[in-house]
């Protein structure tokens, strides 16, 4: 019997779902041979990221194409009504509602699945926690319990200029996004 090509398709989930989908899809899977021996892949690209919470690196994982999860299927039989019925799947993007499920081009397969392999690779990116304008507090180094105002931010550096009141002068310093915490 000749292998059955397999395309890529897009399941459209309900968004922060993603991860239940893919779980309650590999559990389908292993129960049911048709569904295991059709579907090669479940990809939910992702991203990871750091955010400054209460003066602490967070690291944290979140879907770099939310209420999307990837399938590399060949839709024979039953597996489409399977991946359909899976709690919280919405349906297949496709080109009418209810429709048949369109593949992805393998140009557009290929750019997502690279720029998921970059995203890995890279360093993580820090989402700018902090506005000029903004009161913050110095938790860490000479100027420890200062209080500031933020005048100037620099996103490559990750640095921030705050003007700090030292002995009632107004001085400017520049401290890492990790050395001051908001002010609350």
């Amino acid at each position: 019997m000749s292998e059955i090509a397999k395309k890529w398709y897009v399941v459209r989930a309900i968004s922060g779902k993603e991860k239940s989908v893919k779980h309650y899809l590999e559990i389908e899977m292993s129960r049911m041979k048709s569904l295991d021996d059709n579907i090669d892949q479940v990809l939910i690209p992702t991203e990871k990221i750091f955010q400054i919470r209460n003066g602490k690196k967070v690291n944290k994982e979140r879907a770099y194409l939310p209420g999307y999860v990837l399938i590399e299927a060949a839709l024979v039989g039953e597996v489409k009504h399977v991946i359909r019925s899976i709690p919280n799947v919405i349906g297949f993007l496709g080109t009418e509602k209810g429709g048949e499920p369109v593949p992805m081009r393998m140009s557009e397969v290929n750019r997502i699945l690279g720029k998921v392999d970059e995203l890995a690779e890279t360093e993580e990116e820090l989402k700018i926690p902090f506005v000029v304008g903004e009161s913050v507090k110095v938790i860490d180094g000479p100027f420890n319990n200062f209080s500031g105002v933020i005048d100037d931010i620099n996103e490559d550096k990750k640095k921030l200029k705050v003007m700090v009141k030292i002995f009632g002068r107004k001085n400017l310093l520049e401290l890492s996004y990790m050395q001051v915490e908001k002010e609350s």
